[in-house]
């Protein structure tokens, strides 16, 4: 959805000040990126990429321990711990006596959870990764935030060092967070003052943010449904709704997404790192992808206000993934791997595009 400009006060950051001092960013060379630690902690990882983060870890030797409200079961070999991660201490009593090389949290979104995090984990883990988004450097969601056309976003585009934390924002209440934020800021304000939190003082451990891409690819296990919002509109011959000028944006692969994971927690880098195939791809390009995979012809109408399909941005910030070349991870070219994902998407909708697909698909593992 398109989102107006959101302005909220530079204000302090009291509780995200829990130690006096500062960090510096470094920028270091994944050292152990062909290893996974010992024992790692999830927090969520029961849905989509999630999902595939968990069996990485679990078929590379690592006792992975899953945290979770009990929304899904863990699977086979896998330690459960049952808590909500906002509750400080039924987390702490949760998690017993245990400690882990690394924590990984896939649900880490505002700077609330933060906190908690900083004090349960301070003493359990020397290495805390969070899954973060590339919706922190949508210019939409926050007048801090610049991006200039024709250049990829880089991670200090958003320095959590410097970040305004408002701790006094009601984070436990989504419907007051939206209603005060709007969907998109609520969830990207939330993110960035989640890492600035992390950032905070002397960090009691170690920590990263990888920046996802738009995330793609897994058939039935992406319940996100963007994907096959396209393909299930160019198969029926509906218009795909997009802006005048749509505004490329980044993608990555799911299983790659969960790789970056793992090496970055494997890793002693800090601070933020994009993930995300180096080549930007707008709304009308892949509507082309999906009506080329078909045999048809993408159709495509004017997008009015907040009603146009998803990944159709009327703003530019793709990102930047040099940084995370330095630190030994790469991404599959674009082109490599979306048909791919195409065909997974039309084979998961059940519907007139899976039948469009015909002999393409039988047979093969999508």
């Amino acid at each position: 959805m398109s989102h107006p400009a959101t302005s909220h006060p530079a204000t302090s950051r009291p509780a995200a000040r829990e130690a006096a001092g500062s960090t510096t960013h470094a920028t270091v060379t994944v050292t152990a990126r062909d290893r996974v630690p010992r024992r790692v902690a999830v927090i969520g990882g029961t849905r989509y990429f999630g999902r595939h983060l968990v069996a990485l870890l679990r078929d590379a030797g690592t006792e992975v321990t899953l945290i979770n409200r009990g929304s899904a079961p863990p699977p086979p070999g896998v330690d459960h711990v049952l808590a909500d991660r906002d509750a400080e201490a039924a987390l702490t009593a949760a998690l017993g006596e245990r400690t882990f090389d690394a924590v990984i949290d896939q649900v880490l979104y505002t700077p609330a959870q933060a906190v908690v995090a900083r004090r349960v984990f301070a003493d359990r883990t020397p290495r805390y990764v969070m899954t973060s988004t590339m919706e922190v450097y949508d210019p939409a969601t926050s007048p801090l935030v610049r991006t200039t056309p024709g250049v990829p976003v880089a991670e200090e585009a958003v320095d959590p060092e410097h970040w305004p934390v408002d701790l006094d924002l009601p984070w436990h209440d989504p419907a007051a967070l939206v209603r005060h934020f709007g969907e998109a800021t609520a969830y990207a304000e939330g993110k960035r003052q989640a890492e600035a939190v992390l950032a905070a003082g002397w960090p009691p451990f170690s920590w990263a943010s990888v920046r996802s891409a738009h995330v793609l690819g897994g058939g039935a296990l992406d319940f996100t449904g963007r994907l096959a919002h396209f393909t299930g509109a160019v198969a029926a011959g509906r218009p795909v709704a997009v802006h005048e000028h749509p505004q490329p944006t980044s993608f990555v692969r799911h299983e790659e997404i969960a790789a970056a994971l793992v090496a970055v927690a494997a890793s002693s880098s800090v601070g933020a790192v994009n993930a995300a195939s180096a080549e930007p791809l707008d709304a009308v390009g892949l509507s082309e992808l999906i009506a080329g995979r078909l045999g048809t012809t993408a159709r495509y109408q004017p997008a009015e206000g907040a009603d146009h399909a998803p990944f159709s941005f009327d703003r530019w910030y793709p990102m930047d993934t040099r940084r995370a070349g330095t630190l030994g991870l790469s991404f599959s070219p674009l082109g490599s791997w979306l048909p791919a994902a195409v065909a997974e998407a039309v084979a998961a909708t059940g519907t007139e595009a899976a039948r469009a697909l015909g002999t393409a698909t039988t047979g093969k593992d999508v």
